[in-house]
């Protein structure tokens, strides 16, 4: 076990600006770190977490379905960091947006859900997993100038400790329908931060939020003997290579205290 206050030192150390971080053993013993948790940092694409713990409490419910399907509106395109597949006018479904808004960052994917469940259902619906400070305000944006968006009322705001809260939902009651998020948080696109400093035979299945102002990264980490782990690292670095390389030292430097 680490300590809050030698988590901090490794996050010093490896350059980590404002860091908030919190780090759980899933399985026994069982115990937390915490480092400035709740910092109020932008989430950046985190907040893509409880959108789809929400999707996939309304698809066990039988509010909806992983096949339903929906048109894509041209209200809801944005940049990428890679192409979208979505077509305007064009049918797709709702697995098919929640694998791309988890495992590639789909902005897109993440605006026609944000429509599909409704903001205020979202809010509603992560109140009972404890998530105190999560909010979906509005949609998201690839890029400059911010997507036209008439229900705006803010900024969106989910901080470490709640994306945290959204991982261990999914880790410890992995229902058929919550596989699903898990099997996309699996297959992640982008993994250029945490990841490059675990070690051979780690498992780090995981969501990043980039903009030019915040970098983050967390997700359930398990090693190669079978122990978990949650891991959410925000940051107030700006996205790019130099600093993602930051997070790989911290990863490194945290590893050896989960032998």
């Amino acid at each position: 076990m680490i300590g809050p206050a030698a988590l901090a030192g490794l996050a010093a150390e490896a350059g980590l600006a404002s860091p908030s971080v919190v780090l759980s053993a899933l399985d026994e013993p069982i115990w937390e770190s915490l480092y400035q948790p709740d910092l109020g940092l932008y989430p950046a694409s985190m907040i893509k977490l409880p959108i789809a713990l929400v999707l996939s409490e309304r698809c066990a419910a039988g509010t909806n379905r992983w096949a339903e399907s929906v048109i894509v509106d041209a209200a809801n395109l944005t940049a990428n960091d890679a192409p979208s597949p979505f077509v305007v006018g064009a049918p797709a479904s709702l697995g098919d947006l929640l694998h791309a808004m988890i495992a590639d960052s789909d902005n897109v994917a993440t605006n026609v859900l944000i429509d599909v469940l409704g903001r205020e259902t979202i809010a509603a619906s992560c109140a009972p997993f404890g998530l105190r400070a999560t909010a979906v305000r509005r949609k998201l944006s690839g890029s400059l100038p911010l997507i036209e968006d008439p229900q705006a009322s803010g900024r969106n705001t989910h901080p470490a400790s709640d994306a945290a809260l959204v991982l261990r939902a999914l880790a410890l009651h992995p229902d058929a329908e919550r596989r699903v998020v898990l099997a996309a948080l699996g297959a992640q696109r982008w993994n250029d931060k945490l990841s490059r400093g675990l070690r051979p035979g780690d498992r780090f299945a995981h969501k990043t939020g980039d903009t030019e102002d915040v970098s983050h990264d967390g997700g359930i980490l398990t090693l190669a003997d079978g122990r978990r782990y949650l891991l959410v690292v925000y940051t107030s670095l700006a996205a790019g290579p130099e600093n993602d390389a930051r997070f790989a030292r911290f990863a490194a430097a945290l590893r050896p205290y989960l032998d």
